[in-house]
């Protein structure tokens, strides 16, 4: 089985994947990491240096790969990885694939990224909180469409690791 965390960026998809994997004894996987293994560079450079249209193509080329390797996985997709191309479509039609939206409140998201945005480049330039607030409200609002077609949504609002993954382990 391969269980894909979706969600914005703060939403916790990388902490609760890695409790969620060593929980199940499944192998983990951050597709933003390892993406930035197989090129030597940062998802922030590759961007930079290559534009997003061949990230976006990479991003679709490795999560190809991974829906291939037949290990138990949990995944944790970047942010924006299921809202573009057909990668939700193929992570939908793979047989064992559940997709996982853990949803978090635009103010929830706002008090997670405002302390760290300088370690986070889409949002490093944003300087006031009420900016990080409207951007973060204009991404949920574009990516809603896709994380909401998840075969499981988690509420992660004010809710302890320990307790999102008892419902996870509940619903998966």
């Amino acid at each position: 089985m391969k269980i894909f965390l979706c969600g914005y960026m703060g939403s916790g998809k990388s902490f609760i994947g890695k409790k969620f994997a060593n929980a199940l004894n499944y192998d983990y996987l951050d597709l933003d990491d390892h993406i930035e293994i197989l090129e030597g560079k940062k998802i922030h450079d590759i961007f930079e240096e290559k534009g997003e249209l061949y990230f976006r193509k990479l991003e679709t080329k490795v999560l190809k790969d991974v829906l291939e390797n037949s290990s138990d996985l949990v995944i944790s997709l970047g942010g924006g990885t299921p809202c573009y191309g057909n990668n939700l479509n193929l992570i939908k039609e793979t047989e064992g694939a559940k997709t996982v939206y853990l949803k978090a409140s635009v103010e929830t998201l706002t008090k997670r990224l405002y302390p760290e945005k300088i370690h986070r480049p889409v949002i490093s330039h944003l300087e006031e909180k009420e900016e990080l607030e409207e951007f973060i409200r204009k991404h949920l609002f574009e990516r809603g469409f896709y994380y909401n077609q998840s075969e499981i949504i988690i509420d992660v609002n004010n809710r302890d690791a320990t307790v999102i993954l008892e419902e996870l382990k509940e619903k998966v």
